[in-house]
C-alpha cells in the first residue's frame, strides 16, 4: 500500500508534462484551429458558412418544389405550409428559389476570389520579390485599380463583358485581385529580408525555389483570412450585379435579382424581399465572423 500512492504520483507527473510537451509541439494549423475552437464567434460563422453550403450542394433534394416553376395560381401567396416563404409575382416558390440561389452567391464568391487570390499573389510575390523598377510599375498599377471603388470597378468590367454569372465572376475577381497583390506585396518584402531566406540564398537556391518553398508558406495565414473576408464582399457584389442584371440572368434564381423583383411588390408582398435579403445578410454576417476568428487564431502573436 506505501508504494502505489508514489507510484501514481509520478506516473500523473511523468503525464503531465508530456502532454505539456505535446501541446507545445503541435503542428501550426492544428494549434491554430484549436484557438479557433475556442472563439464562439468564429465557430458560429463557420457553422452558419457550412450550414449554407450544405444547402447550396443539397439544393435538389432540400428545395420542395422547381424554383423556375410558374403557378398563376399561386401568385404572391403569403407563407403558408404548403409555400413555406410565400410565392413570388410568378407563383415561384420562394423557399426553393433561396435555396437555389445560395449555389450561385457561394459559387460567385468562392470562384471569384480564387480569381483575385492566384492572380494577385503572384503579381505581388513578382513585385516584392525583385523589388526595383518592377515592383514601382505593379504598385503604381495597383494603386490606379484601388483608387476606383470595388463595385464600381466590378459593375464597369461586368457591363463590359456581359451579364451572365461566369462574367459577373470574372469581373469581381478581376476587381478584388488589387487587394491581394498589396498585401502579398507587404508580406514577401517583410520576409525576404528574415535570416532563414539569407541563408537559403547562401546555400545556392534558386529565386523560385526561395519564393515557392521558403516565403509563400510562411504568406499563408494573412491570404487565407483576407481570402475568407473578401468572399463576403464578393457576394454582395454579386448580388449587387444580379439586382441590376448583369449576374445571373432569369429565370435561374439569384438573391440579388429576386430583390430586384421584390422591390416592385414591397406593399402587398413582403416576403419576396425579406428572406433572400435576410439570406445575404446572414452569410456574409458568417464569413465576417469566421474570418475575425481565422486572424485571430492564425496571429501568432494573440495570446
Amino acid at each position: 500500500m506505501s508504494t502505489s500512492a508514489p507510484t501514481s504520483t509520478a506516473s500523473a507527473s511523468l503525464a503531465s508534462p508530456a502532454a505539456a510537451a505535446s501541446a507545445v509541439h503541435a503542428g501550426p494549423w492544428r494549434r491554430a484551429w484549436q484557438k479557433l475552437r475556442r472563439n464562439r464567434i468564429g465557430m458560429f460563422g463557420l457553422l452558419v458558412v457550412l450550414a449554407f453550403v450544405a444547402m447550396a450542394v443539397f439544393a435538389p433534394w432540400l428545395a420542395p418544389h422547381d424554383p423556375t416553376a410558374a403557378s398563376w395560381s399561386a401568385i404572391r401567396k403569403a407563407p403558408t405550409a404548403e409555400f413555406w416563404f410565400g410565392t413570388d409575382e410568378l407563383g415561384r416558390d420562394v423557399y426553393s428559389r433561396v435555396v437555389w440561389g445560395a449555389r450561385a452567391s457561394i459559387l460567385a464568391g468562392v470562384v471569384s476570389v480564387a480569381i483575385a487570390l492566384v492572380t494577385g499573389v503572384a503579381i505581388g510575390m513578382i513585385a516584392g520579390f525583385f523589388g526595383g523598377v518592377v515592383d514601382s510599375l505593379i504598385s503604381r498599377i495597383t494603386d490606379a485599380f484601388l483608387a476606383c471603388p470595388f463595385l464600381i470597378l466590378a459593375i464597369a468590367l461586368a457591363a463590359f463583358l456581359g451579364p451572365s454569372l461566369s462574367n459577373a465572376m470574372i469581373a469581381i475577381g478581376i476587381s478584388a485581385a488589387p487587394i491581394f497583390v498589396r498585401l502579398t506585396r507587404a508580406q514577401v518584402l517583410s520576409i525576404k529580408v528574415e535570416d532563414y531566406i539569407e541563408a537559403a540564398r547562401a546555400v545556392g537556391c534558386s529565386p523560385l525555389r526561395i519564393a515557392t518553398f521558403h516565403i509563400l508558406p510562411n504568406i499563408t495565414a494573412p491570404v487565407i483570412v483576407q481570402s475568407t473576408l473578401t468572399i463576403a464582399s464578393a457576394i454582395i457584389a454579386e448580388a449587387s450585379l444580379s439586382f441590376l442584371g448583369l449576374g445571373q440572368q432569369p429565370p435561374d434564381p439569384s438573391w440579388g435579382s429576386m430583390l430586384n423583383t421584390a422591390k416592385n411588390f414591397m406593399d402587398n408582398a413582403p416576403w419576396m424581399a425579406i428572406w433572400p435579403g435576410l439570406a445575404i445578410f446572414l452569410l456574409v454576417l458568417a464569413f465576417n465572423l469566421l474570418g475575425d476568428g481565422l486572424r485571430d487564431a492564425l496571429d501568432p502573436r494573440h495570446r
